[in-house]
Parts: C-alpha cells; sequence; structure tokens
C-alpha cells in the first residue's frame, strides 16, 4: 500500500518537473512474474525506472539501507520500502544463496522483480558486466527476463552527486522479454549461467546505446580510485 502512495505523491511531481519518457511499455505483461534486468546509471533509476509501469516492482537492496538509526535512518527506511525495495544481505557466500532465495519468493508470488546485474552504479556512465546471479534467478523461476534501460539518468544524476540537474530528460526502454527456456535445468552449470547473463547484457547495450566494458563496476571503482590516488592532488602554479 505504501508503495502506491509513494508513488501517488512522487509521481506527478517527477512528470512535471522532469518530463521522463518512456518506450516499450507494452513487452512488460499486466500480470504474472516477470524479471526487469536494467543497467544502473544513477540513484534517480529507483525514481524514474518503474514510473511508467501500472504494476509494482519489487527489487533488492542492500540491508544497510534498512538498519541505520535517527532520522536518518528512518528516512532511508521510509523511501525504499516506499519504492518496493526488499533488503538483503549482500556479505557473499550463503547471504549470496539468501539473497538468491528472497528474489525467487518475490517471482513465485507473481510480482515484478527489478534488478540490476552488474552489481552496482556505474562509475563513469559505461555498461559493465553483468554478475550472474540474474541467469540463476532466470532459470530456477523460469520467468522472462527483460531488459530495463535507464537513459540519461548519469547525465541527470552522476554518483556522488546529492542533487539532479535539470533540463535532462530521463528515460527508460523496456526490450522484448527474452526467452532462456533452451537452458532450463542446466542453472548450476557455469558456463550456461555466463552465456545466459552476456546475453542479458548484451540486450541491455543495443536498447541503452552504452559502451560495454568487459569487467566488473565494482573493480573498476577500485581501479579508479586507486589511479587518483595515485595522482594525488593536483597543485596550482
Amino acid at each position: 500500500m505504501f508503495y502506491w502512495v509513494v508513488k501517488a505523491i512522487i509521481g506527478p511531481f517527477l512528470h512535471l518537473v522532469f518530463r521522463p519518457w518512456s518506450e516499450g511499455t507494452e513487452h512488460v505483461p499486466k500480470e504474472g512474474p516477470v524479471i526487469l534486468a536494467g543497467n544502473h546509471l544513477s540513484f534517480a533509476d529507483h525514481f524514474f525506472g518503474a514510473l511508467p509501469l501500472p504494476r509494482k516492482v519489487i527489487s533488492l537492496g542492500k540491508a544497510e539501507y534498512f538498519t541505520g538509526s535517527g532520522l536518518k535512518g528512518l528516512m532511508s527506511r521510509a523511501f525504499f520500502t516506499g519504492v518496493g525495495t526488499v533488503p538483503i544481505d549482500r556479505s557473499g557466500g550463503k547471504a549470496s544463496e539468501a539473497a538468491l532465495r528472497t528474489g525467487l519468493r518475490v517471482l513465485n508470488e507473481g510480482h515484478i522483480l527489478g534488478i540490476y546485474p552488474e552489481g552496482t552504479r556505474s562509475p563513469d556512465g559505461r555498461l559493465y558486466k553483468g554478475k550472474t546471479g540474474v541467469a540463476r534467478l532466470a532459470l530456477e523461476s523460469r520467468v522472462p527476463v527483460i531488459p530495463w534501460a535507464m537513459i540519461n539518468t548519469f547525465e541527470m544524476m552522476p554518483p556522488g552527486h546529492p542533487l539532479p540537474k535539470f533540463g535532462i530528460r530521463p528515460g527508460v526502454k523496456y526490450g522484448k522479454p527474452l526467452d532462456f527456456s533452451r537452458y532450463y535445468g542446466m542453472e548450476e552449470d557455469r558456463l550456461v549461467l555466463r552465456a545466459v547473463t552476456d546475453e542479458i547484457m548484451y540486450a541491455l547495450m543495443e536498447l541503452s546505446g552504452q559502451e560495454y566494458v568487459d569487467k566488473y563496476a565494482a573493480s573498476a571503482k577500485v581501479e579508479m580510485a586507486r589511479a587518483a590516488k595515485k595522482a594525488g592532488p593536483t597543485s596550482a602554479g
């Protein structure tokens, strides 16, 4: 219920101020479970990704969003609950398995599950290598995967910028459903999982028009931070 209240309040404001656009909403079924697999460019994706859809989109988010204290923690919990986020532990190992089970539960209940295969926001607006958890979800749940491409959200609100830039229209494109039924029953095969994930990322690349980078976004962020530290502060004069 809270999701629809938040959407009813924020939605008209976002339409008025930012004039968001969308394409391909007809590819998202009116009912039944489906995976929306998207690129992740900006914090703004949480606002604009699901805005054009008449159905609730549930996403998986790190548990830290829900465990903060004080007013900031309360606001964080309220926001992420309002945009349909379910908390998960992303520390790896058994936690990763628990996240998978949470995703499967969402799909088994007939909902839309929105996930970002890159695992984190792009540090530079390019599309990075996808993690294979999306493939496991697709093969174990046996539901279609729809590519979900955010457009212009990086330019509007890049990582590290708490406020959006005005005058940039964000958009979202929904691609045709991807069918992986030929791989059903092979979810323990690592080569199959990588093939399915790469096919999803290729569809996202074509839909978004982004340059693809064959490395994980988290690794790219570490490399960029090291390079910035090594360069040090620039001296004037």
